[in-house]
């Protein structure tokens, strides 16, 4: 109250004994009310006598949380033969991948691009996920891959169908499964000479759908200096054609954000080498390659990028690509739809 009294007082003495004031101070006025009144929900607190005990909410939630368990649905796009199913693998250090999961006999290139999930309940620490994986043979993989991506992008569009009809359902589940896609990752080949005509087209396509997260495969047939170089001719590519990548920079960003996707942004696309299969160096069991001149540590920040990619999916930012998910691409959807709902309604009914 006293804040707000002063600036009352600060309005009459600006005003004078005319009662206008110009543009800049009624600005200068209202930036300083803003700051008086708001953060988030504002500024001005009323003191506790004692401790009273909704700090608590936290742990409250924190439990309830745990009770329900977590879900993530994470789609891999790309060429057979990238190593999409091995990093699925390493990256939950588990064998979650449709490749692993399946018979031994040997996978034939289908004939068009196929949608295939598989889900698993992993558990860690007492913490439950229900994790989802995607992937999509054939994609690439034909003579003609026009609109190859087009499977994918239905795909994406009927698990946003099927939440917004759960949603809109009279009588409808406590708890709606959500299979939406959180993020995809776009396998790129690591030819050294930038992005193909199918990888700008696809990606164009869902970049508007899904969160896509570009990575280079099998990064070690590289050397580092051709690697630097074709990150760099991959982002030119990017940039040109206006992909939008995961995490955007379009949208706004506090400092604790910012200083959390700035270091992934300068590393995108992530060159990453996969491998569920641990080596023994120095009497120590890692995840890595062994090749005729050495070994490639899977998890060594100096030898790839995989530790950033799996911090970011699992450690820092999957709560973020979900809220993503769910505020952005689903919910331009859902305006979407029921605009065009409207239209139609609206048509028949003239």
């Amino acid at each position: 109250v006293t804040e707000l009294r002063s600036l009352t007082q600060k309005a009459e003495t600006v005003g004078g004994a005319t009662g206008v004031i110009s543009q800049q101070e009624f600005t200068d006025l209202i930036v300083d009310l803003l700051h008086t009144t708001t953060t988030r929900w504002g500024s001005l607190q009323t003191p506790l006598d004692g401790y009273v005990g909704f700090d608590s909410v936290l742990e409250q939630q924190r439990k309830k949380f745990l009770k329900k368990g977590f879900e993530f649905n994470l789609m891999v796009v790309g060429e057979s033969g990238l190593g999409k199913s091995t990093l699925v693998n390493t990256l939950f250090k588990s064998k979650v991948s449709r490749t692993s999961c399946t018979t031994d006999a040997p996978q034939k290139i289908p004939k068009t691009v196929e949608i295939n999930t598989l889900t698993h309940v992993i558990e860690e620490k007492n913490v439950r996920l229900r994790l989802s994986i995607t992937d999509t043979p054939g994609f690439g993989d034909q003579v003609n891959n026009e609109n190859c991506w087009l499977p994918i992008y239905d795909h994406i569009n009927k698990q946003f169908d099927g939440y917004l009809r759960e949603e809109r359902s009279v009588v409808r589940r406590k708890q709606i499964p959500d299979n939406r896609i959180h993020c995809c990752l776009y396998f790129i080949a690591p030819t050294g000479h930038g992005l193909k005509a199918l990888d700008i087209s696809c990606m164009k396509k869902l970049h508007d759908v899904v969160n896509i997260i570009p990575v280079i495969a099998k990064a070690d047939t590289m050397t580092i200096d051709e690697r630097d170089s074709f990150k760099a001719r991959i982002r030119e590519d990017i940039a040109a054609a206006e992909i939008k990548v995961y995490p955007s920079s379009l949208l706004p960003e506090d400092e604790d954000v910012l200083a959390a996707n700035t270091p992934i942004r300068r590393h995108l696309p992530l060159a990453i080498v996969g491998s569920d299969r641990a080596l023994t160096i120095n009497n120590k069991s890692i995840l890595g390659r062994q090749t005729k001149w050495g070994f490639v540590e899977v998890e060594n920040p100096n030898h790839c990028e995989f530790s950033l990619l799996r911090d970011m999916l699992l450690r820092t930012h999957m709560q973020d690509l979900k809220d993503t998910t769910h505020e952005d691409h689903y919910e331009n959807y859902r305006r979407q739809k029921l605009s065009d709902e409207s239209t139609v309604n609206n048509g028949a009914g003239a």
